[in-house]
């Protein structure tokens, strides 16, 4: 079983030529809403490369809210961790350019409504994968660690979006997941050793006992445990839009993880299912399902 305690959000996402500089407009290409927050795209790339999944999170009591639980429901996650707040559900305001990079900013909602006593209703298991990030309360993603430790399950921490008080928490995590912005940032929060990024990776992995794992788009992912350090290549692609990439990463690398696979192989599959992400726009609809990803490897 993957659980996944995290953000729900509806994602506004504006086509545009290229992303405006700061204080400049530019004309957009095409406009479209798309169920999105970080926590539920990895529940909903989880539940298409074929496992069993539950989310635990919070939608407010608004239009919104049924759009941004449209193809979790549809995917068949379940939803009896769902808290319905009084506010508004969550939202991401999304620029993304012909090449596919985007700007967002998001609003957080209801996700900030996700609280320590979420976690602790949430029953998790021995054997349970569990999938965080940063979106919703810090004191939520601790409190969520400690459950995760105590429960004898395994848990896997997205770092994204960055947020330095959330440094403290890496070490307490089975599996940290950043990209390389974000690995890089906290690297120097954590006063981390080595020449490069490589060998800070690895000095974090001896320090705490863990694995750290770096997503870093085209050139495809490295990962560092306290015995060895692997460099996983992915497909080359033209990237539509890479919303969702990195989630897509982490669903498919939690299910892998949780069928018994080995590291490098369920970071291979990752690695390709997060590149296929890429090749549609908005971050759910994008999400490829475990026969595109399969067949991507073939």
């Amino acid at each position: 079983m993957i659980v996944v305690i995290g953000s729900i959000n509806l994602d506004l996402i504006v086509a545009v030529e290229r992303l405006p500089k700061p204080g400049e407009t530019v004309p957009g290409r095409d406009f479209v809403t798309a169920p999105g927050g970080k926590g539920a795209n990895q529940a909903l790339a989880a539940a298409r490369a074929g496992a069993a999944t539950r989310m635990v999170g919070a939608v407010g009591d608004d239009a919104f809210a049924e759009e941004a639980l449209a193809l979790l429901k549809g995917a068949g996650v379940g939803l009896s961790g769902l808290h319905r707040a009084e506010t508004a559900t969550g939202t991401a305001h999304i620029l993304v350019e012909r090449s596919g990079e985007n700007t967002i900013a998001v609003v957080p909602g209801a996700n900030a409504e996700v609280s320590p006593l979420h976690v602790r209703q949430a029953a998790l298991s021995p054997g349970n994968h569990v999938l965080l990030q940063l979106e919703v309360p810090i004191a939520t993603v601790d409190a969520a660690l400690r459950a995760v430790r105590s429960a004898g399950a395994v848990s896997l921490l997205n770092t994204a979006p960055y947020r330095e008080e959330a440094a403290s928490l890496l070490g307490d995590a089975d599996y940290v997941i950043a990209n390389e912005t974000e690995f890089d940032l906290y690297a120097d929060a954590l006063a981390l050793k080595g020449n490069d990024r490589q060998a800070r990776m690895c000095d974090f992995s001896v320090r705490t006992g863990r694995t750290v794992i770096v997503t870093l788009g085209a050139d495809g992912v490295w990962a560092a445990t306290p015995e060895t350090f692997l460099s996983v290549p992915t497909i080359r692609i033209d990237p539509v839009d890479t919303v969702g990439a990195g989630d897509t990463f982490c669903g498919y690398l939690a299910t892998q993880l949780a069928s018994g696979h080995g590291l490098e192989q369920s970071l291979r599959q990752a690695a390709v299912a997060g590149a296929l992400a890429c090749l549609k726009p908005g971050a759910q609809p994008a999400i490829p399902h475990r026969a595109e990803v399969d067949a991507a490897l073939a």
